[in-house]
């Protein structure tokens, strides 16, 4: 049997090509089906989720011995999981809004602190912490 470093020697490839990422891999990623995130306070979170993003109580949340809740938002889901939320180290999350402009003065209107919005190639976005720090990006498809 002719070893690997016998093989370089004599200028054949022994290692693959690089692939780009994804490519060839087995598993296709279709969509995202939910973000889970750490929050201290459930109902706050959900006050600030359900109230002021207008996401949507799920009633299908198995019992998991810890508590948490599911949400609905568009065709994905948040999940809430009742614990400390990490660090801020850039780590969001983006939901799609139709009117940013509107959401931002609604979300100003009931107390809340997004950012002022700025332009991310043709499309537009804001910024919000939630009651645990965990940042929302408002994000206006362009």
């Amino acid at each position: 049997m002719i070893s690997e470093a016998s093989l370089g020697r004599f200028g054949w490839r022994t290692q693959r090509p690089r692939l780009r990422v994804g490519e060839n891999a087995l598993v296709k990623a279709v969509a995202i089906h939910h973000v889970a995130i750490n929050v201290r306070d459930l109902d706050e979170a959900l006050s600030f989720d359900v109230g002021a993003l207008g996401m949507l109580r799920r009633d299908d949340r198995p019992d998991f011995g810890f508590p948490g809740a599911w949400l609905d938002v568009g065709e994905q889901q948040l999940h809430l999981i009742v614990a400390e939320a990490p660090p801020n180290v850039g780590q969001h999350f983006a939901v799609v809004v139709a009117d940013l402009d509107a959401v931002i003065a609604d979300l100003r209107a009931r107390g809340h602190r997004p950012s002022d919005p700025s332009p991310v190639a043709t499309s537009r976005q804001a910024f919000i912490s939630d009651p645990s720090g965990n940042v929302v990006e408002l994000h206006e498809v362009g």
